[in-house]
């Protein structure tokens, strides 16, 4: 799920993520990442399905997620695509997320990463999973709404 970035705005999306759960509340977060990791993220190449937040110590990290690198990246570093990146939140953010997972059985899944000001923002979700009869209805009202856009712009 990579989209090219023409500098500003959204870099990628995490469409899977809004299928698979319930968002309660959003958070922006930002990145630690390498100098190498910036240079792709600036070419769009990133995928995001299946990365989650990890919550370790008192910390938020970003796992799973794949940055490719560029074939211009020095010969002597080998990069990792996928290494776990420390997302940087607040620490009054930290414990209402800490809460919510401990508390609500919620998770934490990236929905976009994307520029603000120059620097990589990650926006992350406190989730709850739908069940298989959920992600059902949630198609059908899509298509129900497709549907009905259609015949009223013909009408």
């Amino acid at each position: 799920m990579s989209k090219k970035s023409t500098g500003g705005g959204t870099i990628a999306l995490n469409k899977k993520a809004k299928h698979e759960f319930f968002i309660e509340d959003k958070f922006e977060a930002g990145m630690a990442l390498e100098g190498w990791e910036v240079k792709s993220l600036r070419e769009g190449k990133v995928n995001l399905v299946d990365s989650y937040v990890l919550m370790k110590d008192g910390e938020a990290f970003l796992f799973g997620a794949h940055i490719t690198p560029l074939s211009t990246v020095s010969t002597h570093f080998i990069p990792d695509p996928t290494r776990t990146r420390k997302l940087l939140l607040h620490k009054r953010e930290l414990g209402r997320i800490f809460g919510a997972i401990a508390k609500e059985g919620l998770t934490c899944v990236p929905l976009a990463l994307y520029w603000k000001n120059g620097n990589v923002k990650c926006e992350i979700a406190l989730a709850k999973g739908k069940k298989l009869h959920d992600k059902r209805a949630t198609d059908r009202d899509r298509d129900w709404a497709r549907e009905k856009s259609r015949v009223m712009k013909n009408s």
